[in-house]
């Protein structure tokens, strides 16, 4: 039996590059975040799976109301 979860969202890599489009925005207020999930998903070698994550739950810029 082997302990090797391969999940397509469940990776210490997807995991780091949140914390890096996290940064990212933080660090650039002035880039689209769509270009810097672009940046963060060819960073880490995203598959599609773990790019459309991205895409559907960060690229929504924050509303100040």
């Amino acid at each position: 039996m082997t302990t090797d979860d391969h999940t397509p969202l469940g990776g210490d890599k997807l995991k780091r590059a949140i914390q890096e489009l996290s940064e990212l925005v933080i660090q650039h207020p002035e880039k689209k975040r769509q270009e810097i999930i672009q940046m963060v998903e060819l960073k880490f070698d995203l598959n599609p799976a773990e790019c459309e994550f991205l895409s559907k739950n960060f690229s929504k810029e924050l509303i100040d109301d």
